[in-house]
């Protein structure tokens, strides 16, 4: 504000100083100041820099579950297709470093065609799981209460995001359980991890191994959707053209 009051100062002296016939140039420099243009050029200069401030706190928190909803919406268009996740190398599920021992024990027996299943069934399963997820997220985000809006807004590009998983991600993961355990079935994970395991316990002198693959694609799952909703929400605030509603506009044009 401070900076704002003496720009508005010097181009009121540009602006008035041919009209002033006598006088100090400071009393000069007063005269343009304190005149109405003058006073309405400061004005316009102080409210561009305090723009962010006239925005609520409930606004602001309005603006950034708006950019996690529409994020969400195109993250699941993406991820919840064939191979959304299988062929992405940023969010590609591998098997679980419990089975890499059991990979490890196949692949010398010339048997790894048997993981390499598991794992591309493991990813289907995430895109299946992913679309029906979908609700539970909006719901999680409208149901979001931002105490610290402004602090958000203000802070990292992916705050908002990282702030709906450590708000919400543990209520999340519990209600993803059936959806991902249907989606495993559906993909033949079970039976694949079955066939994996039988394999396995039929190579002598190797201990015994199990994994809980459901809560392991629970959390891969939500990883990599949080990943891209991280992604979209950078772009909302780096990108103009992403700000596709006035809500949009009105809060991050303001950080």
């Amino acid at each position: 504000m401070r900076l704002s009051v003496v720009t508005g100062f010097v181009v009121c002296v540009l602006v008035f100083s041919y009209e002033a016939q006598a006088g100090s140039w400071w009393d000069k420099a007063k005269a343009a100041l304190n005149s109405n243009m003058g006073k309405s050029i400061t004005q316009s200069l102080e409210d561009g820099a305090n723009a962010n401030n006239k925005l609520s706190s409930n606004k602001i928190a309005q603006g950034l579950r708006e950019a996690l909803e529409i994020g969400t919406k195109k993250v699941v268009g993406q991820l919840g297709v064939q191979n959304g996740f299988n062929l992405d190398p940023k969010i590609h599920i591998p098997l679980p470093k419990t089975l890499a021992r059991v990979d490890s024990a196949l692949s010398a027996i010339g048997m790894n065609g048997l993981t390499d299943d598991l794992e591309l069934r493991i990813n289907r399963a995430a895109e299946i799981a992913t679309p029906k997820a979908k609700a539970l997220f909006i719901t999680a985000i409208k149901q979001m209460t931002i105490k610290d809006a402004r602090q958000i807004l203000s802070g990292p590009q992916d705050a908002a995001t990282q702030y709906l998983r450590r708000t919400m991600g543990a209520g999340l993961e519990k209600e993803m359980q059936p959806l991902v355990q249907q989606a495993l079935a559906s993909a033949g994970a079970f039976k694949a991890y079955d066939s994996v395991i039988g394999r396995y316990d039929q190579i002598p002198f190797m201990p015994d191994i199990k994994a809980d693959i459901n809560n392991y694609v629970i959390e891969k799952a939500m990883d990599g959707i949080f990943y891209y909703v991280g992604q979209e929400e950078t772009a909302i605030r780096t990108n103009p053209a992403k700000r596709t509603t006035e809500l949009l506009k009105a809060v991050f044009s303001s950080q």
